[in-house]
């Protein structure tokens, strides 16, 4: 059966991932043959510039075209823009106004993740949101409401869900390969910690103090500005989760994805002796399965063990013990997961037909908060209840001050979503 959600204007397929009550989700704009899509950058450092390439692979196939450009670096836009006629912006909520623009890709730093996305839908634009999706388990539901709401597209940027191999894997662990599966060993994933960088004078035409967002400002350094330097913005706990949302997006992705878990999650989640950046940390699904973050397995997904035998699914890559596991071919009748040719080309097509895409807001939601969960552990050094429905931790009120953290205004997520 394939699990891929119409939500055209003739209703819904029930699918087994339980999003039949998803409001039903009408184009903004009808589109026709030769009406091209207009996208626009929010950001463009790294990873932007990252996106930007992997866009004009398929911007002829998905017949769509780069419109506008914003970010808070005037010389970074500038250079994005060279020899083009784009609109530029500093103030992102400008390029929102800009009428050409019927979709955004948001590239900025985690802790600017959820604000744009939500004013983008609220401006009826369709999203293709950077993982980890937010910075806390309360941006993302805010970010879900908000994409329901107004009935926008909105794509996390967990580009593993479109690769093959990974999705094989999944199939073979959901149709009972490898039997019941007991534990799944995944990647340690470190946790951030405080920046202690000192003062560096900002270059010329950044809006340092809109970079630094809900976060309360410190002084501009460039190994704090830059996402990956010595260290970068990724590794300090208050603009990113570490590399338990960095990578951890990636590989805990993964691991919901082959459980059946993509609307919803683990039920304990504690973290065991050890560094405290780096403690191990274990999660336990309601059917009994356990997840551990530990040194058994480094991957981008998870190394999975059962009655049968074990599946390990990695970047790409997907390996059985017995081979035979994975060498038999799917039947009809066997579950079929959401099959993605490319992951932005994806994200171009549902934004035509108004189709879920492959990593659906709610889907990118609920990875991360597998992340946030891993780091909140570490954080509280306690075993924790979690219910995955109401999205709180049970009779721990000290655990649940985790869920938020304080937003500097104007920065904070809207009252009116």
């Amino acid at each position: 059966m394939t699990q891929r959600v119409n939500i055209s204007r003739r209703g819904f397929i029930k699918t087994g991932i339980a999003l039949a009550a998803a409001p039903l989700i009408v184009p903004a704009r009808v589109f026709g043959a030769n009406d091209r899509l207009g996208i626009g950058f929010i950001a463009v450092g790294r990873r932007g510039l990252q996106l930007k390439a992997d866009f004009l692979e398929v911007a002829k196939k998905g017949n769509a075209q780069i419109v506008a450009v914003s970010d808070l670096y005037k010389k970074r836009m500038d250079e994005a823009c060279k020899d083009e006629t784009w609109g530029k912006y500093q103030d992102y909520k400008e390029l929102l106004q800009d009428k050409n623009v019927d979709a955004v890709i948001v590239s900025t730093p985690d802790h600017w993740h959820t604000l744009p996305s939500i004013h983008a839908c609220q401006a009826k634009k369709d999203v293709y949101c950077e993982k980890p999706l937010t910075l806390t388990i309360r941006e993302g539901r805010a970010l879900v409401t908000a994409a329901r709401k107004h009935k926008c597209i909105v794509q996390t940027g967990s580009q593993q869900r479109s690769m093959d191999k990974c999705r094989l894997g999944c199939e073979l662990i959901r149709n009972g390969r490898i039997g019941k599966v007991s534990v799944i060993h995944t990647s340690i994933y470190p946790s951030p910690w405080e920046c202690t960088l000192p003062e560096e004078p900002a270059p010329d035409g950044l809006n340092w103090d809109a970079w630094c967002g809900q976060t309360q400002p410190r002084p501009y350094h460039k190994d704090l500005y830059l996402p990956r330097a010595n260290p970068g913005w990724i590794s300090f706990r208050p603009y990113s989760g570490g590399e338990m949302t960095g990578w951890g997006a990636h590989g805990l992705d993964i691991i919901q994805w082959a459980m059946g878990m993509d609307n919803s999650g683990p039920v304990e989640v504690w973290a065991e002796e050890g560094d405290p950046l780096t403690r191990p940390v274990v999660m336990k699904y309601a059917n009994g399965t356990i997840v551990r973050f530990d040194e058994k397995e480094q991957t981008g997904g998870g190394l999975f063990e059962g009655e049968n035998g074990k599946i390990r699914i990695d970047r790409g890559k997907v390996e059985a013990t017995p081979k035979d596991l994975a060498t038999e071919p799917l039947k009809d009748s066997d579950i079929h997961l959401y099959k993605s040719e490319n992951h932005m080309l994806n994200w171009l097509e549902c934004i035509r037909t108004r189709e879920l895409p492959v990593a659906d807001v709610e889907i990118g939601h609920r990875s991360a908060t597998m992340c946030h969960l891993g780091n909140i552990a570490r954080w509280t050094g306690r075993k924790m209840q979690w219910d995955p429905e109401k999205e709180v931790f049970v009779n721990d009120d000290n655990a649940n001050t985790y869920i938020e953290r304080p937003m500097r205004e104007p920065y904070g997520i809207p009252k009116e979503i």
